[in-house]
């Protein structure tokens, strides 16, 4: 009966450090850390021994990772002075037990066996999958009532043991996601993400120490050739061998990240100016002097860089990126092969360069909208969609200030794709709601976005697929497409080309800038105009200048005869529109009517 009672007392108690344990593991609110600790304790506790701990082999010795220790012989995280037994559950790889240290003579030569006065001693070996990890260690002092541990005892203990396993292994797998998450498998280099991340941490060193850095973009030059002559997979040998020329091209407290495709980004600590300079130099030099070795024989790779600093003051990194790009396409204008500095040049086509560039990636190039007016009756009758572009800060630049960037990089076609669809969008939204199908939406469009037939069919059939609203799918359309007289071809036969589906389609063009080149009126007999739009300067000098003021009368004379009408830009004061109307033109536009809203 007493042994009966015996096993039903163990039982119960069995059940009960089993049920903490399960309360514990599924505990969502607690940190892996925080279980391993309470459960440390359950386990001292309920096993009754005076210190619990996990040791974990590290080389030739056991590193104590996590401890519950009523003796106050053990410290964190440092050496276990019991490596002597320990050693005994490794080597054997099973669970070890000792219940008489001090009488031992294997352990009586351990100075911290005696001096600890330890008697019992459970090792239990963890393994993180097939590997062993370390040790799961209980000690006591003195020696137990039942001389050994019961059966249930053991199975709890490796019952803990299994688990604190599969916590390291699922923390060794996570930890391995996120390292092959922020990684880039050719290079194996952070990638751009992991970039990113890194220039958090290093911005708020930045701030903290109150000193600056700078970034290098750059890229391998004429990268394509490689792919196009020898195929991919030496393409993929030469920035895997790149990236490792780079690397070992850093001065120390540097470091390098892929940021996308051939292209990569230095961060360089510490650095501005000239020292930033020479840093980035390293870099290219050392590339050019390290030919890559492929399966299809030597290639030799030249490489430019873009750098862009970083102030402590700065909010975030976007104005560094766009530095460092925008210089970036400076090295490739004067011919690659060269490192280029920013030198703080805010204000010149090379900054609005790398600014455009990313805005055209993050979709901060939007439309902002200038009301047109009847001169005659005041009323509205049409506006203009006017290129802007959203600085991360919140700011915005208009497009004096990055259109010539535009141009200059060759981006000025996606540019008038954006304002395009946006000015699409928003016509189509009028329609639909009720506004009058005559109200017309103004968009520019220069000769660059017509040369790319495909982008033209793709605005066709965008503006299909909106067109089945409130008006006849034949005859003119409320779009209404600028041409700017200074950009126009000679070759008039090709402009009409290009624009004839446009027209087919019943888009109508309007002439802007109309008085501002030498070819004004032969534009206007060759190109089916159906807006004149009188130039700003013109507008702005009507009421101090007689031989203007004739000048315009001479244009709104012939448009009435061409069936065209008149719109002057620029007016912004009661007096010039009144003028305007006394002659006969027809719309006015300027700060008069309304500034440009987004």
């Amino acid at each position: 009966m007493n042994q009966h009672n015996t096993l039903l007392s163990q039982a119960q108690n069995q059940s009960a450090r089993l049920q903490a344990l399960w309360q514990l593991a599924t505990n969502r609110s607690k940190s892996d850390e925080e279980k391993a600790n309470l459960m440390l304790k359950l386990a001292r506790d309920t096993l009754v021994v005076d210190a619990a701990l996990i040791g974990e082999l590290v080389g030739e010795h056991f590193v104590i990772r996590c401890r519950v220790d009523d003796l106050g012989i053990f410290n964190a995280d440092g050496i276990c002075p019991l490596e002597v037994l320990c050693s005994e559950t490794v080597h054997s790889e099973q669970s070890t037990f000792f219940y008489h240290m001090q009488e031992s003579e294997q352990f009586r030569v351990s100075g911290e066996v005696c001096s600890s006065g330890l008697q019992v001693y459970a090792g239990i070996p963890i393994l993180v999958g097939d590997e062993l990890f370390g040790t799961l260690v209980f000690l006591r002092r003195h020696k137990l009532d039942e001389q050994e541990f019961s059966n249930d005892d053991k199975a709890f203990m490796e019952l803990l043991a299994n688990w604190f396993g599969l916590m390291l292994l699922r923390t060794k797998q996570t930890q391995a996601l996120e390292t092959q998450a922020l990684t880039d498998a050719l290079t194996g280099l952070p990638n751009r993400r992991a970039a990113e991340l890194r220039f958090a941490e290093e911005i708020a060193r930045a701030r903290r120490d109150h000193c600056g850095f700078s970034i290098a973009i750059g890229d391998l030059d004429r990268f394509k050739l490689i792919n196009d002559n020898f195929g991919h997979d030496v393409g993929d040998e030469v920035l895997r061998q790149s990236s490792l020329v780079m690397r070992e091209a850093l001065r120390e407290g540097d470091w390098i990240a892929r940021w996308g495709g051939e292209e990569f980004i230095l961060f360089l600590h510490h650095s501005s100016g000239d020292e930033a300079f020479a840093a980035a130099e390293r870099v290219r030099l050392a590339i050019k002097a390290s030919p890559c070795v492929t399966d299809s024989g030597s290639v030799e790779v030249t490489s430019s860089f873009g750098i862009g600093e970083f102030q402590p003051g700065n909010t975030d990194m976007s104005h560094t990126l766009s530095e460092a790009d925008g210089c970036l396409y400076e090295a490739k204008r004067r011919g690659r092969d060269c490192v280029v500095a920013s030198e703080g040049r805010e204000g010149t086509t090379l900054w609005r360069a790398g600014v455009l560039q990313r805005a055209l990636l993050e979709q901060r190039v939007v439309a902002a909208y200038q009301v047109m007016v009847d001169l005659r009756t005041g009323m509205p009758v049409a506006d203009e969609a006017l290129a802007r572009l959203m600085l991360s800060d919140g700011s915005v630049l208009p497009a004096n200030e990055f259109i010539e960037a535009a141009e200059g990089l060759n981006l000025i076609h996606l540019v008038d794709r954006t304002i395009v669809q946006q000015s699409m969008s928003r016509c189509s939204t009028a329609l639909e709601i009720g506004f009058d199908p005559n109200f017309a939406h103004f968009v520019n469009l220069s000769p660059q976005f017509l040369a790319h037939k495909d982008l033209v069919e793709k605005m066709l059939d965008y503006a299909v697929a909106l067109c089945p609203c409130n008006i006849e799918f034949l005859g003119n359309k409320p779009i209404v497409f600028e041409i700017t007289e200074r950009q126009l071809l000679s070759d008039f036969e090709s402009m009409r080309r290009d624009l004839q589906p446009l027209l087919d389609f019943g888009f109508r063009l309007a002439l802007d800038d109309f008085g501002s080149g030498y070819s004004s009126f032969l534009y206007l007999a060759e190109l089916p105009v159906s807006f004149l739009k009188i130039e700003g300067w013109m507008v702005r000098n009507i009421r101090s200048n007689v031989r203007v003021r004739h000048m315009v009368e001479s244009m709104v004379s012939l448009s009435q005869r061409l069936g065209i009408t008149t719109i002057a830009e620029f007016v912004e004061d009661a007096d010039t529109a009144e003028m305007l109307r006394e002659m006969g033109v027809d719309w006015g536009q300027g700060y008069y009517f309304g500034k440009p809203e987004l």
